[in-house]
């Protein structure tokens, strides 16, 4: 084939141009000579396997373009709106992006959506057109698979790749390295990390409490805070830090995403120190965990712990890994009425909050409750009206549904007059473009009440703190045994 040097030079040139678009960027125009080593490899190997499938060099080319275009349009959307390029571990995330696509889709503008989508449906269109039937290009194809694979390999286990990306800072990695090059190196040490040893600790001591009750509550943040105006406080919030036995800043590393690493932390409460490359999707591995997890923990001391949220059990492999680490039961979306038309998309925290009741008035025995609730989930359009600024009267509408159900779960665990503890805490900021911004602070609010023999919440001695998520886990098991 005379002319696939001459296609290959071209592609190499052209998604080098378009890398040099791809958020964070460094001061130089170019990355670094090993990242983009790695990066013509790995679209090389691309290249060769569509090649080896169509038959068709300048059709390969053109695939191995609109993917790359593809890759750098998402990651500057998802920079955008979340602070964070495009990760390894959210190429796990393909078949919820076809589950879900309301979750991902509404970064883009109306015509990139439509690029992609149409891009998407015309490339199989276009391979099969474009098809050569002959053999010889379809085995120049193979060759430069295997070549660009081998290659490839080789390299990564020499000097200087070997030891790049040694840390998971993907801003800095990809703004060296580039998108694709910190792609691959991220998931290779990613690959290379190990499950912690098994867990067979229990409690510390006896529990003084035989209801605990977790609720995550979606994109829920301090509205005073978020918009600069005290007179947003919401009042349970404000009830609720006056009673706690604990309360503060969550410290969350997600910004308008990502809630499975809050959740992982809280449930498993593992670091993300300790997770190193696992801690961009912790999900991926936590099953090799499991035994670390509070369920597991509670259920080797005789607790039943269920798992309450209105949505598909099969987001983040949910279905799978909480029953390995230790939740009896999911009670997930087909537990719950359809939300009405002017409810919204999602099953309100209303009704989570009833779910959650009913099964406190039904255990028999040392119970776990952990919700996750869905209505506050964006978009969240800001208000146009120069007299609100940037405010988002949508997102103030939500977030007080997640207060009031701070407030009733409150109210109903002091009512019951028996030992019990409530931990409520956000997942992660909202990201609401002219509102919020994924360079600002990221922290949620949490608070810890502890419910006495007579219900009365029982007042810690420190003030406000500052606890990442795996801290928040050891703290509600600090106030689970506390004399």
């Amino acid at each position: 084939m005379p002319n696939l040097p001459l296609i290959i030079v071209a592609l190499l040139v052209g998604t080098t141009l378009l890398d040099m678009a791809v958020q964070p960027r460094a001061a130089k125009a170019l990355r670094s000579a090993a990242g983009l080593w790695v990066q013509g490899l790995g679209l090389l190997a691309g290249f060769g396997l569509v090649l080896a499938l169509c038959g068709n060099p300048l059709a390969a080319a053109a695939a191995m373009l609109m993917l790359m275009a593809a890759l750098v349009l998402g990651s500057n959307a998802k920079h955008r709106v979340l602070g964070e390029p495009i990760l390894f571990s959210d190429l796990a995330l393909v078949r919820a992006l076809f589950r879900h696509p309301q979750f991902y889709f509404t970064a883009l503008s109306r015509l990139q959506l439509l690029a992609l989508v149409g891009g998407a449906l015309a490339a199989p269109a276009a391979m099969a057109w474009l098809f050569v039937p002959e053999q010889a290009p379809h085995l120049w194809g193979l060759g430069v698979l295997g070549g660009a694979l081998a290659l490839l390999t080789v390299s990564l286990r020499l000097p200087p790749w070997c030891d790049l990306a040694p840390v998971p800072d993907a801003a800095a990695d990809v703004a060296r390295h580039g998108l694709i090059a910190t792609i691959i190196l991220h998931w290779l040490r990613w690959r290379g990390s190990a499950d912690p040893p098994p867990s067979t600790a229990t409690l510390p001591g006896p529990a003084n409490a035989g209801l605990v009750v977790i609720v995550q509550c979606e994109s829920f943040a301090d509205p005073a805070e978020l918009f600069g105006d005290p007179a947003l406080a919401l009042p349970g919030l404000t009830a609720a830090r006056g009673a706690a036995w604990l309360h503060g800043r969550l410290l969350v590393s997600g910004f308008g995403a990502y809630t499975m690493r809050t959740e992982y932390g809280v449930i498993f409460g593992r670091d993300e120190a300790a997770l190193g490359f696992r801690r961009f999707d912790p999900y991926l591995t936590a099953a090799g965990e499991a035994s670390h997890a509070l369920p597991a923990r509670l259920a080797r001391s005789g607790w039943r712990s269920l798992f309450v949220h209105p949505h598909d059990m099969r987001f983040y492999g949910r279905d799978a890994i909480l029953p390995a680490a230790g939740f009896d039961e999911l009670i997930g979306l087909d537990r719950f009425a359809p939300p009405k038309a002017e409810q919204g998309r999602y099953v309100s925290d209303a009704a989570i909050t009833d779910a959650v009741l009913a099964q406190i008035a039904a255990a028999t025995g040392p119970t776990l409750l952990h919700a996750v609730t869905i209505e506050n989930h964006g978009p969240w359009p800001v208000d146009g009206a120069a007299a609100t600024g940037s405010l988002s009267t949508a997102y103030l509408k939500l977030v007080r549904r997640g207060d009031a159900m701070l407030a009733r779960l409150h109210a109903s665990l002091a009512a019951r007059a028996q030992p019990a503890l409530l931990l409520f805490y956000g997942d992660h900021r909202p990201s609401i473009p002219g509102a919020t911004s994924p360079d600002g602070p990221r922290h949620t609010p949490f608070v810890l009440l502890r419910y006495g023999t007579d219900g009365q919440p029982i007042r810690g001695d420190d003030g406000p703190c500052d606890l990442s998520p795996a801290q928040l886990h050891h703290a509600l098991i600090a106030a689970l045994t506390a004399a």
